[in-house]
């Protein structure tokens, strides 16, 4: 369901999925950021694992941890790593290496 991944960059992945921020700013007003869109059975699927990895994998639970310390609200915190986790997968795709939890950082 996500042919591109592996070949586009980390910022085309994510808004692909809809797990990018997008801007609403008109002249000089500044508007929020929300994420929106991109393809729904990406994101689901995408959130389901995020929800397991937040609890099992050291590098993407240490993530969710230090946004909740920081005041992110549980979603908002899932969301961020959501997108850390699909542009991990991107890399390891694009590079043809397996998963190395020395190369990632929380």
């Amino acid at each position: 369901q996500l042919p591109e991944l592996g070949r586009l960059n980390r910022r085309e992945i994510a808004a692909l999925a809809g797990v990018a921020p997008v801007a609403n700013d008109s002249g000089n007003r500044k508007g929020r950021r929300r994420v929106q869109g991109g393809r729904f059975e990406i994101r689901r699927v995408l959130y389901m694992a995020t929800l397991t990895a937040a609890r099992y994998n050291p590098v993407i639970r240490a993530f969710y941890e230090r946004l909740r310390a920081a005041g992110k609200l549980p979603k908002v915190a899932l969301v961020a790593c959501m997108r850390k986790l699909l542009t991990t997968l991107n890399a390891m795709v694009r590079t043809g290496k397996p998963w190395d939890p020395s190369l990632h950082r929380a």
